[in-house]
């Protein structure tokens, strides 16, 4: 027997995702692709609770559950739960190549139903290529992540809400300030802080195993680009761009390393700084408070909304609300050349440049390429080969066009297998 007619016979079983609503939103999406590339059927897959976020929230609690069943129903057959029946059912193991294509998944994992009826991937991020995929895999792709899978509607209501009242102030700037304790710990970066909080980042770096396997050089890292702006890094920047001190500004962030001892010069430059906890009342917020995926969701609605969106860090959730305004048309998105930045503010602290007309050309001259303005996506950059080739292409859901064009719906024929 192949399948029953309640059931598929075989299940592909994901492990849990790391529960940050955008990180989920991106692999679950990229699932639902390799799902349809096996002719599987998906499984909606728990949240992973032990995160250092430590938020209970489950798949429906951060997603509309059904919507994004009902959604993809001629795409892939996706169930809610694991079938009792399959419980006990045979099952292995597996680490999916990263960036793989469709004859990988047609060939070495659809092969593995022979032997097992449950396949657990051990891991769900990072493992579809971004280039060189059937058309037709893309835009499930794109339905997947811009048409099925949306908040929850106590989460898009909230979202909203907090946008329309941003927009009460008049056009506002989105500013994804990622200057928390975790970027830091996970960065290795310390510019602008004090001996004392350096060591308690460095001590949190080290209690989490894989974080600490790679020593970090702080001022290196630095100097690559590779750490988020401080905040008042990005005061510089903000001015030097050209938006005056009357700027709305809604900071899409969680609770800023240092509170007012690193805002200060920002909010001295931008006094209409504002965020969920101002926007909102605390009835409002208490269902969300505890539960940082859903936190983020919010700022992720608002940030989508934005006049212009501004990440400090090209992290997981500044790349997504990127695709997603260039999938809405092209919103405007600023993108911080942090390498050349670096530079430049590293001389007005050494007192060889200093703030105004001089600076404010180079950094509009710098970022004049940098706005979310229509292109294809990036390839591989040259010369690399192997691994380093797949991983420095621009990444699916940064630019997913010209993929994401056409709305066309496609219809597939029931899957044979199952995917969890």
């Amino acid at each position: 027997m192949r399948c029953s007619d309640k059931f598929m016979h075989n299940l592909f079983d994901l492990s849990s995702f790391e529960l940050k609503a955008v990180i989920v939103a991106l692999q679950i999406c990229d699932t639902v692709a390799v799902a349809r590339i096996i002719n599987a059927t998906l499984v909606i897959p728990e949240l992973d609770k032990r995160s250092l976020w430590k938020d209970s929230s489950k798949f429906s609690d951060v997603f509309d559950e059904d919507h994004f069943i009902n959604s993809l129903a001629n795409d892939v057959r996706i169930v809610k739960t694991l079938p009792k029946e399959l419980a006990s059912a045979t099952r292995v193991v597996k680490h999916f190549r990263s960036w793989s294509g469709v004859d990988y998944y047609e060939k070495e994992i659809a092969s593995m139903w022979d032997e097992y009826q449950v396949i657990r991937a051990a891991k769900s991020d990072s493992r579809l290529a971004n280039n060189n995929l059937p058309l037709d895999v893309q835009k499930l792709r794109c339905r997947a992540c811009y048409q099925a899978l949306r908040f929850a509607s106590p989460i898009e209501a909230m979202g909203k809400l907090l946008a329309d009242r941003m927009r009460s102030y008049g056009p506002y700037i989105s500013l994804h300030l990622r200057y928390e304790k975790d970027m830091l710990a996970f960065s290795g970066c310390t510019h602008d802080l004090s001996p004392e909080e350096a060591e308690e980042l460095r001590a949190i770096r080290e209690s989490i195993p894989w974080w600490k396997v790679k020593d970090i050089d702080p001022v290196q890292q630095r100097a690559k680009g590779y750490c988020p702006l401080t905040p008042r890094e990005v005061a510089v920047f903000l001015s030097a761009l050209g938006f005056t001190l009357n700027t709305p500004i809604y900071i899409a962030a969680g609770e800023i390393y240092g509170g007012d001892s690193h805002m200060s010069d920002l909010r001295s430059r931008y006094p209409l700084l504002l965020n969920k906890e101002k926007l909102a009342s605390d009835e409002e917020l208490e269902p969300f408070r505890k539960h940082a995926s859903q936190m983020a969701a919010i700022d992720y609605i608002v940030s989508v909304e934005s006049d212009i969106f501004i990440p400090s860090y090209s992290g997981n959730m500044a790349r997504a609300v990127e695709g997603h305004r260039r999938f809405l048309g092209h919103r405007k998105t600023i993108s911080p050349d942090r390498k050349s930045l670096v530079r430049l503010f590293d001389k007005i602290e050494l007192g060889t440049m200093k703030e105004g007309p001089k600076l404010s050309n180079r950094v509009i001259d710098i970022h004049r390429a940098r706005q979310g303005s229509p292109r294809k996506r990036k390839g591989p950059i040259s010369g690399t080969k192997g691994m380093d080739r797949f991983r420095s292409e621009e990444a699916f859901y940064v630019n997913p066009l010209p993929d994401c064009l056409c709305q066309k719906e496609f219809s597939y024929t029931n899957a044979s297998h199952a995917i969890v």
